[in-house]
């Protein structure tokens, strides 16, 4: 696709604020589909390229972007999802915000960028409703253990016989978590069953030992069933775990580290993942006690590990078969 023109979007909760890059006109329309509607048509209409040639652009802004995502992909519109920290360090020095001056910035840079673009496109509703439901489980598990900690807390201070009811209702509350968390994870489970793709990779990834089901789930959901990266580098980047060096001249000469821009969460998963890795799979475990015996760092030997942990994903999903662990084969 050869683009010429870009049309950047600022989206908030109600509205779209629109402009055309090459004009400077603008518009504002509703966060809905009709809004959506019309705002294509007037792309169309203001814009002096041909449709083949116009991009739309906005930034990821959770729930109130997905609606435009799905819409402009199920149409077949070309557009891209910007995030918004790597737009906001392209401006420079920036005063005062405004909407309708926040989309023109965004189209001036989605054009200025536009031979390095790559369009977006929505995930599947499977994939779309799995990350929904684990940022549910999440939020249902710190709830579980808040009152799990605080109940735990008051039984050591506390008399139970004069706190009955205070107990009482902390404990329902545990056990009607716990109830509805199952529930998600069966939920989960039923999504990716009824889904012959989601099932291949799902089963691929458990081949992997220390890739559990919950983590096998993220992966899923945070590659998009291993559509949104092209490769295991890209996404240890994306997840905080890809070392990056930091030289400049003959002055500065630091260590190479990852970078704090991550998904902590699924950066927080491989490390779990990786140290239950180091507990009950004899290769790493011997690789790690090896490093760690000849004086490397902890960390960096984790980080290594936890970056083993996502080749071995990307390998297993593209390859097509199951993880072969050779180490077992040679004892």
């Amino acid at each position: 696709m050869k683009i010429k023109e870009t049309i950047g979007i600022d989206v908030s909760k109600l509205t779209l604020d629109a402009c055309i890059h090459s004009n400077q006109q603008s518009a504002t329309f509703e966060n809905s589909v009709k809004g959506f509607t019309l705002l294509v048509k007037w792309a169309y209409v203001n814009s002096e390229c041909s449709k083949e040639h116009i991009l739309f652009v906005f930034e990821h802004t959770g729930l109130y972007s997905e609606k435009l995502n799905e819409y402009l992909t199920e149409k077949m519109i070309p557009h891209t999802i910007i995030p918004g920290l790597e737009i906001k360090r392209s401006l420079g020095i920036v005063r005062g915000k405004n909407d309708k001056i926040d989309a023109a910035k965004i189209a001036r840079y989605a054009h200025r960028m536009r031979d390095e673009i790559t369009l977006s496109k929505a995930p599947s509703k499977q994939v779309a409703t799995l990350k929904k439901l684990l940022s549910l489980r999440e939020r249902l598990i710190k709830q579980r253990a808040g009152y799990k900690a605080s109940l735990k807390e008051q039984k050591k201070v506390l008399v139970q016989k004069d706190c009955k009811l205070l107990f009482k209702v902390q404990q329902k509350m545990v056990v009607e978590l716990t109830k509805q968390i199952k529930s998600i994870d069966m939920e989960m489970e039923s999504i990716v069953k009824a889904d012959t793709e989601l099932l291949r990779i799902y089963n691929l990834l458990l081949s992997i030992r220390c890739i559990g089901s919950q983590a096998a789930m993220l992966l899923i959901v945070h590659t998009e069933g291993f559509t949104k990266f092209k490769n295991a580098r890209k996404f240890a980047a994306y997840c905080g775990i890809a070392p990056y060096p930091n030289q400049s001249g003959t002055s500065i000469r630091g260590r190479t580290r990852v970078s704090p821009l991550a998904n902590k969460k699924i950066k927080s998963l491989l490390n779990m993942c990786a140290m239950s890795s180091i507990i009950y799979n004899p290769e790493i475990r011997k690789y790690y006690h090896q490093r760690v015996a000849a004086g490397k760092n902890k960390m960096s030997t984790i980080n290594i590990i936890r970056n083993k942990l996502v080749s071995r994903a990307f390998a297993v999903v593209n390859r097509g078969t199951p993880y072969v662990n050779v180490y077992g084969h040679a004892s």
